[in-house]
């Protein structure tokens, strides 16, 4: 990518925030800079809103909510079609987009592409599969009607680590199910839903269903929305801190809620794994997107036979990465996002070590330009350690081993998170096992990747409540109603 194609397309991105079908500077003036991780530098200054813009945003969705819930299910879904092939168009576009504000590779930044758009069409052809049922009462006295509502404004909160997918994960269903909404982007990474707002536009989204509210100031906008009485649903994917005090704000107005929070995915590997397969299952349950995804694999969980080969052979295809700007060719390895992540990684590798761990290769920030560190592999992490507790988010994968499976499932639960977890085995009784044994809301069984768009994503325990994708993703956007209707035939 050339600096004229990078320039081009930061100058056709929107920099105002997207209220009631309108482009709006904040109503304080206030602005800030999105800035690449790769070299630390400002890539565009975007408006910067205040409380007030949260809540003219939120008066555009109440405006919009009645006629857009009773258009039909199919030009909703139409809509949402009509987007996805205008993603497409602009595929390679988004794909910068994201490679600039966020670092990651731009292969992986079409890839994401592709994942999103699915969110897309997958939710335009759920619309017209909102569906409900009508039967006699037990006693036959009468006539039962259920049917399925849409539950209302939402305001949807969304990360900066899948700028795009995260986006379309939350706003496709909302959409599909007749909900207007108000979308909180990420500080870190904001125009790519920014320039997805853009293009709702031009599909024809009537005004005020999808408004965007950029902010340096999450807690100060989000908040009077959660308060006010007519938001009815809060869409939140982050760390669990922020979604348990965000679940505190909504249980005021007793809202329906969705939480993907944070994970500490164990990864298997037993003594009769294929050893090929889950070294290629690591590479991309670790390093895909740098390690900064919640479905991350945070603790390998090795058999004692197996752990110095496996060691041995992920250590060789770590050092094989290459670290550098996404947009250059061959790059597998960005920046992480900011300084703060260079220095937990720094801080939970440091902490390994001083318990008795080894590191393998890497463990260090990388000198100059942005906020890069070198993908890790540390061995013989010792029980106790932070990084086998804390989420890493970045490119560093540690080693314990296990003894039996009784042990290692036992390792892999011993966390408060349970949102995905990955196992290798041949044997298909054990698999079974693990499907049932394992805290878990998603698991890769031989696989390292589990995301899909057909697949409802989601967590236990303290990963979150609710369900993202899948015939599962549209129903936490609708009320069930129930009617009951005297016997018609007396």
């Amino acid at each position: 990518m050339t600096v004229e194609q990078e320039t081009r397309l930061l100058r056709s991105v929107p920099n105002r925030l997207f209220i009631g079908g309108e482009w709006v500077h904040a109503s304080s003036g206030r602005t800030f800079d999105v800035v690449d991780p790769s070299t630390g530098a400002s890539l565009t200054t975007i408006a910067d809103a205040s409380a007030s813009d949260g809540l003219l945003a939120l008066d555009a969705a109440v405006a919009a909510r009645d006629a857009w819930a009773a258009t039909a299910p199919r030009a909703r879904g139409e809509i949402l079609r009509g987007a996805f092939d205008l993603l497409q168009e602009r595929a390679e576009d988004f794909a910068l987009l994201m490679t600039l504000e966020m670092g990651k590779p731009l292969a992986e930044a079409r890839g994401e592409v592709a994942y999103g758009g699915e969110f897309l069409r997958w939710f335009g052809e759920e619309a017209v599969r909102i569906g409900g049922h009508y039967g006699p009462s037990p006693e036959g006295t009468g006539r039962m009607i259920v049917t399925r509502l849409p539950v209302g404004p939402s305001l949807l909160i969304t990360p900066w680590n899948f700028p795009l997918a995260m986006a379309t994960r939350k706003i496709a269903p909302a959409l599909a199910a007749g909900c207007t909404v108000v979308v909180k982007p990420a500080e870190l990474t904001p125009l790519t839903t920014l320039y997805l707002a853009r293009l709702f536009e031009e599909v024809g989204l009537p005004a005020g269903v999808l408004n965007v509210v950029t902010t340096s100031s999450a807690a100060e906008v989000s908040a009077p929305i959660i308060a006010d009485r007519r938001l009815r649903k809060l869409s939140f994917t982050g760390s669990t801190a922020v979604g348990i005090r965000l679940l505190e704000q909504a249980s005021a107005n007793v809202l329906r809620t969705s939480m993907e929070l944070g994970g500490n995915a164990p990864f298997l590997v037993f003594e009769d794994a294929d050893l090929d397969l889950a070294v290629e299952g690591a590479m991309v349950a670790k390093f895909r997107n740098i390690g900064q995804a919640c479905t991350a694999a945070n603790r390998f969980i090795v058999h004692e036979s197996l752990a110095e080969e496996f060691a041995a052979r992920v250590t060789a295809r770590v050092q094989e990465l290459r670290v550098g700007r996404g947009t250059e060719d061959g790059v597998g390895i960005g920046p992480l996002i900011n300084e703060a992540a260079v220095a937990k990684a720094v801080r939970l590798v440091d902490d390994a070590v001083s318990r008795g761990a080894t590191v393998l290769t890497g463990g260090s920030p990388i000198a100059g330009s942005g906020t890069f560190f070198e993908p890790t592999v540390v061995i013989g992490v010792r029980p106790g350690s932070d990084i086998l507790r804390e989420e890493i988010f970045g490119p560093v994968l540690s080693i314990v081993t296990f003894t039996d499976e009784a042990d290692a499932v036992a390792k892999a639960n011993d966390t408060e998170y349970g949102l995905v977890s990955y196992a290798y085995t041949r044997d298909l009784a054990r698999g079974q096992r693990l499907i049932e044994s394992l805290q878990t809301g998603m698991l890769g069984l031989n696989v390292g990747v589990v995301s899909n768009a057909a697949a409802p994503f989601g967590g236990v325990k303290q990963s979150g409540i609710g369900r993202e994708g899948g015939a599962e993703g549209i129903e936490e956007y609708l009320e069930t109603k129930y009617v009951l209707t005297p016997n018609p035939f007396g």
